[in-house]
């Protein structure tokens, strides 16, 4: 199971109708960081995968829900259980400091 793209048409169903936690990247193309740590998403998205799901938001494309979230700095990761932000972390990290974070918060 990989990161999967999530709009803004599809938000409500895949992310807080989610039944596992789920956890979403606000990116952009433009973005180096956010690509810096996409490959180390894609990793954990393998590693923890009966936990929770990795979604993939681009604010270029995706306006509506970035404004709702208030994202203004990328890459932003939010952790929603039950439909909620229960967590986020602003900015690239390594691989084991993102893995850290998620299974503390999970």
């Amino acid at each position: 199971m990989s990161t999967k793209a999530v709009t803004d048409a599809n938000f409500a169903t895949e992310v807080l109708g989610s039944s596992k936690p789920v956890l979403v990247d606000f990116w952009a193309d433009w973005c180096g960081p956010c690509k810096m740590i996409a490959p180390a998403l894609e990793e954990i998205s393998e590693e923890l995968a009966d936990k929770v799901e990795i979604a993939k938001v681009d604010i270029m494309e995706n306006t509506d829900i970035a404004s709702q979230f208030g994202v203004q700095s990328i890459p932003l990761l939010i952790l929603f259980k039950d439909g909620k932000p229960v967590a986020q972390k602003l900015g690239a990290a390594p691989k084991s400091q993102l893995k850290g974070w998620l299974e503390s918060v999970l």
